[in-house]
């Protein structure tokens, strides 16, 4: 079979691999050798240069020749502008990268176009290059990040800017101390040892009795401690090792001085203390 020559210097492809499942295009220079071409495909599919084997196919994955020739350029190949490079299928080649649909053909075969197919050797597996899970993270101490000079908080600091923005930061202070206000307004509305019941969003209404009404170490703002009348709680009336009431485990609680409402609640028995 006889095949012209083609002048154009470069040609562009696109590629893809059964390493991967993206698709890209790219521009080569046909001068490129072979070998060369490999080196730059390997940038591009993740697969060494040394474990690739290129091949032709047709347009129905007929095998038509091997691109063997590590010093043969690029451009005596019948690769042109248009061709497309897929995961091939064959099952003699699990891992393959095709390019295929070569428009050359129009101008010197007719309609028969030919797929260059890579085969890979190197043993990786589908998706290996792409699972970022298996990818060492650097990591870095808030310490060492805090003093470096090239970071975004160290632009954002320098520049006053977010949260180091004093306009927003004292907006943010304005806020919190608004938010403060209405919280102890509410607290002081409670009285420890009185009868309340805790409507919290999304949860269903609990009993008990206020156990400790003020400031925590755990989270900023005016916080009610709730002994409820069964283990619905999530501590035993501490947090973080400080101790702001007594309680049996599983029966404590800390929530918002908002959703306490203080009444004549009788205490309600769920029998979850027989489960």
């Amino acid at each position: 079979m006889e095949v012209t020559g083609l002048s154009a210097p470069t040609v562009n492809v696109f590629i893809s691999s059964s390493l991967n499942s993206f698709r890209s295009q790219k521009r080569y220079s046909r001068s490129l050798t072979v070998a060369e071409f490999k080196c730059k495909l390997q940038l591009v599919v993740g697969s060494p240069a040394s474990c690739m084997e290129l091949e032709l196919h047709g347009p129905d994955d007929k095998f038509y020749c091997k691109l063997d020739q590590d010093d043969a350029l690029l451009g005596s190949y019948p690769v042109d502008d248009g061709c497309r490079i897929h995961q091939g299928e064959r099952q003699t080649h699990p891992q393959t990268l095709v390019l295929s649909d070569l428009d050359w053909a129009e101008k010197s075969l007719g309609d028969w176009r030919h797929p260059a197919e890579v085969i890979d050797h190197s043993g990786a597996r589908l998706g290996e290059y792409e699972d970022i899970s298996k990818v060492e993270k650097y990591e870095i101490s808030q310490e060492a990040y805090e003093q470096r000079q090239d970071s975004i908080r160290s632009f954002l600091k320098r520049n006053k800017l977010g949260r180091f923005s004093e306009e927003e930061r004292a907006q943010q202070e304005a806020e919190n101390s608004k938010r403060l206000i209405e919280e102890e307004a509410q607290a002081s509305t409670i009285p420890v040892g009185s009868r309340c019941e805790v409507r919290a969003p999304g949860q269903p209404p609990r009993r008990g009795t206020v156990m400790y009404v003020g400031l925590t170490d755990f989270k900023p703002g005016y916080w009610i401690g709730v002994r409820y009348d069964e283990p619905l709680g999530k501590n035993d009336g501490s947090v973080n090792g400080k101790r702001y009431f007594e309680c049996q485990a599983k029966y404590g609680a800390f929530v918002k001085p908002s959703v306490v409402t203080v009444g004549d609640f009788p205490e309600e028995d769920y029998g979850l203390d027989e489960m």
